[in-house]
């Protein structure tokens, strides 16, 4: 039987599409009613989209399959952006304002909208975490309703490059696939895998991906520093492939042998590790390899962090991602940041039922999807398919909503994590010009009409002067006649 509400989320990974559907409860529960995989190898790399052709062909596949496993049409689906070159930077929008002025949303939707225009080259922001406003000298969260002459906003924008923006809209866009939203992977996964309390005392999420490792920090329960480092568990196997074996068996290898850290005793002078029932390898030369890798992780990861954060980390650090099941792991993030409440996030914070034995094995690698099914609050489910037709003669998104975000939202209706579409962009980009020009007209018209006015003025004191002038001429006149008598 046809599901008629479900929710639908696609994950870009470093080598692979996922697409997923469920169903969320009242309680937050999920119920995961499909999963699909698509090999992404020969289009996407380290996240980000490189053949824009193959990667819609991958998307309308993913389609196709939930399609047949949920007998029903998918009208939109939630989008995750993540991979390669994202990071954040920190920003600050002053505001003058009048004396005794008090301090309101509009100011505060002025403010945000300011920083959203910022222009940086080559580079697109996808989201902006409010971080505090300075109200003279105080820091306030929410700094409405406060009387005071001057605002200050200090904002962490996350970026990325425009042509990584707009390969990623011109995907969808070329599968016909409608967007219901786009979240930035990291947030949604921060937002499925940390507690409130970690989030609130400081903590560090570092998710070990297969090509990438990414990074966040929050503190009080906001976002403070979020980068990709183009580094992960691939780099590993192919350090090991480099002990003469094909990358398929290094990958076997790192499965079966790899520790993030070994303590020397362990190591036997002359042990060796089979390749195959041939070959071998000394167990010092694979041990180094893989520490020297995963060290060099650790530390690019460690070193990501702001330094006035590193001793306010107390709910310490959170491993995920296919990385954070690397034996001892805990132990080398340990030795190089000297923190040891770390904890491995296996699964999502939502209870979570579901027949796939990826999402069952818990292992952290498909915690980005949960986050991204657990975001979305749009019905995604289209028309029953009827059995009788050719489900893989329909064009995929052919029953979608049209366009979501017909008109410019307000700043301050965009959620937090929330990635604007290329087109909605657009719009909104549009409409702010058109308000540019709109006051532009208005200021020329006031000119206008105080020159006008100032004319008016002048042609009657012209004309009073006159007057003036003609009445003196004229008592003198009379004064020199009168003398003349």
């Amino acid at each position: 039987m046809a599901a008629k509400e479900f929710i639908v989320a696609i994950e870009l990974g470093s080598s692979k599409i996922t697409g997923i559907a469920g169903k969320k409860s009242m309680d937050g529960s999920i119920q995961v009613l499909a999963v699909v995989r698509e090999d992404a190898t020969s289009c996407i790399r380290k996240g980000v989209v490189y053949n824009i052709d193959k990667t819609s062909a991958c998307l309308i596949n993913i389609i196709k399959k939930l399609k047949t496993l949920l007998k029903s049409e998918i009208s939109q689906v939630y989008v995750g952006v993540g991979g390669q070159s994202i990071r954040s930077v920190r920003n600050v929008i002053v505001k003058t304002l009048p004396d005794d002025t008090i301090i309101s949303q509009d100011t505060i939707n002025e403010l945000m909208d300011n920083n959203r225009s910022m222009s940086y080259p080559d580079l697109e922001i996808l989201d902006a975490a409010t971080q505090e406003y300075k109200v003279g000298t105080q820091y306030q969260i929410d700094p409405v309703g406060i009387q005071s002459n001057k605002l200050e906003g200090n904002f962490l924008n996350i970026l990325c490059r425009k042509s990584f923006y707009r390969n990623l809209n011109k995907c969808f866009e070329n599968a016909n696939i409608a967007i219901a939203e786009m979240y930035l992977s990291p947030i949604a996964l921060a937002h499925s895998v940390l507690n409130e309390a970690e989030m609130r005392s400081g903590c560090m999420l570092v998710d070990l991906g297969a090509d990438t490792t990414t990074v966040l920090v929050y503190y009080k329960n906001i976002l403070r520093h979020l980068v990709v480092i183009p580094l992960g568990g691939n780099n590993i196997t192919k350090d090991i492939s480099s002990l003469q074996m094909e990358e398929s068996e290094a990958e076997e290898m790192k499965l079966k042998y790899a520790s993030a850290y070994t303590d020397n005793n362990d190591i036997e002078p002359g042990k060796t590790i089979p390749i195959d029932n041939e070959r071998t390898v000394l167990m010092q030369d694979f041990v180094d390899i893989v520490e020297a890798r995963v060290n060099e992780i650790v530390q690019n990861a460690w070193y990501q962090v702001p330094q006035e954060y590193n001793d306010k980390l107390l709910g310490g650090i959170i491993l995920t991602g296919g990385g954070s099941n690397l034996n001892n792991i805990k132990k080398a993030f340990a030795n190089e940041t000297h923190i040891q409440k770390i904890r491995i996030a296996g699964t999502v914070v939502q209870n979570v039922t579901s027949t796939d034995k990826d999402i069952n094995a818990r292992n952290g690698m498909m915690n980005t999807a949960l986050g991204l099914l657990a975001k979305g609050d749009i019905n995604c489910a289209g028309q029953t398919i009827n059995p009788n037709t050719d489900l893989f003669t329909q064009q995929p998104g052919s029953n979608t909503t049209g366009d979501l975000h017909s008109k410019p939202r307000p700043v301050s209706d965009i959620r937090p994590g929330t990635v604007m579409t290329e087109a909605e962009k657009k719009r909104m980009e549009e409409e702010r010009q058109r308000k540019i020009e709109q006051t532009k007209r208005e200021n020329e018209q006031l000119s206008s009409e105080e020159t006008q006015t100032g004319k008016k003025k002048g042609s009657f004191f012209q004309r009073a002067r006159k007057s003036f002038e003609e009445f003196g001429k004229k008592l003198i006149s009379e004064e020199s006649d009168e003398e003349n008598r």
